[in-house]
C-alpha cells in the first residue's frame, strides 16, 4: 500500500506533467496557427516594407521616435524639411531647439520628441562615434528610445532581427489572433518570438500593421471579409459584440 506522503507527491507530480503537457501542446497549437497566419500574409502583401522615408539609420532613428501617436503618412509629410535642415546626428545634435520643435510640431508631443532625438543625437555623437549603434542595449540606452523603436531600426538599418516590433495594431491583432494572453507589449514580443522564424520577425509586424489597418481594425472590424477569419478564435465573439451594438445604435437611432 503507498504510504500518504508518497501518494501526494505522486499527485503533484502527474498534475505537474500533464499541466506542462497542456503547456506544450498549447504552444504547439499557437505556432501551427502563427505559420499559418505568416503564410497568408506573405501572400496578401507579398511587398511589405517600412513606410517611413529615410536615407540613413539616423534619418531612421528620428523617423521612427517621430511615429509615436502619429501616423507614418504624417512623418513623411515632415521629415523632407527637417532633413534638410539637420540630416545628421552631428545637426541635429546642435540644432536650436525651439527651431527643432517647430519643424516636427505636427507629429504631436514635439516637445518631448524633439528632446528625445536631440539627446539621442548627442549621445550617438559623444558615445558612438557619429553613428547608430548595432546593438539591442545600446539603442535602448538613447533617450526616447524602447525596444518598438530599436526593431524598426535594426531591422531595416542593419538587417538584423533582434526581436517583433510590437506597436497597437501587432498588440490588438495578435491577441485576437489568440497568439498571445498579454497585454504588455515586452511579454507580446516574447510569446511572438517564440512563434515565429528570426527571419520574418519584423516583416511578420509590418504585415500585421497592413492587416490591422485595412481589415481587423480597433473599431468595426471586417471579419466577414478577413483572409484570416478561419484561423481566428476572436471572429465570433467580435461579431456577437457588433450585433449588440448595432442594436443599441438602431434603438437610439429609432
Amino acid at each position: 500500500m503507498r504510504a500518504k506522503g508518497t501518494q501526494n507527491r505522486y499527485t503533484k507530480n502527474q498534475s505537474g506533467k500533464f499541466k506542462n503537457m497542456a503547456i506544450i501542446r498549447r504552444i504547439a497549437v499557437r505556432k501551427q496557427r502563427a505559420n499559418e497566419v505568416l503564410v497568408r500574409l506573405k501572400r496578401r502583401y507579398p511587398d511589405a516594407t517600412c513606410t517611413l522615408n529615410y536615407q540613413t539609420p539616423v534619418q531612421l532613428l528620428v523617423a521612427t521616435i517621430l511615429s509615436a501617436q502619429c501616423t507614418d503618412e504624417r512623418v513623411n509629410q515632415v521629415t523632407p524639411a527637417l532633413f534638410a535642415r539637420f540630416p545628421d546626428a552631428a545637426t541635429l545634435a546642435a540644432a536650436d531647439l525651439e527651431e527643432l520643435e517647430n519643424l516636427i510640431k505636427s507629429t504631436g508631443f514635439y516637445r518631448n520628441k524633439a528632446r528625445h532625438i536631440q539627446g539621442a543625437c548627442r549621445k550617438i555623437m559623444s558615445e558612438f562615434g557619429g553613428k547608430v549603434p548595432k546593438e539591442m542595449s545600446q539603442l535602448l540606452s538613447l533617450p526616447g528610445v524602447a525596444r518598438k523603436t530599436a526593431n524598426v531600426v535594426l531591422a531595416h538599418a542593419y538587417g538584423i532581427n533582434a526581436g517583433v516590433t510590437v506597436d497597437t495594431h501587432v498588440k490588438r491583432v495578435s491577441h485576437r489572433l489568440g497568439l498571445t494572453e498579454h497585454t504588455d507589449p515586452i511579454r507580446i514580443e516574447r510569446d511572438l518570438i517564440e512563434l515565429l522564424p528570426q527571419p520574418d520577425w519584423e516583416n511578420w509586424s509590418i504585415r500585421l500593421i497592413y492587416h490591422g489597418r485595412e481589415t481587423c481594425t480597433a473599431r468595426n472590424p471586417r471579419c466577414d471579409e478577413c483572409f484570416l477569419g478561419d484561423l481566428c478564435p476572436s471572429r465570433d465573439s467580435i461579431a456577437a459584440i457588433s450585433q449588440v451594438s448595432n442594436k443599441i445604435s438602431d434603438k437610439k437611432g429609432g
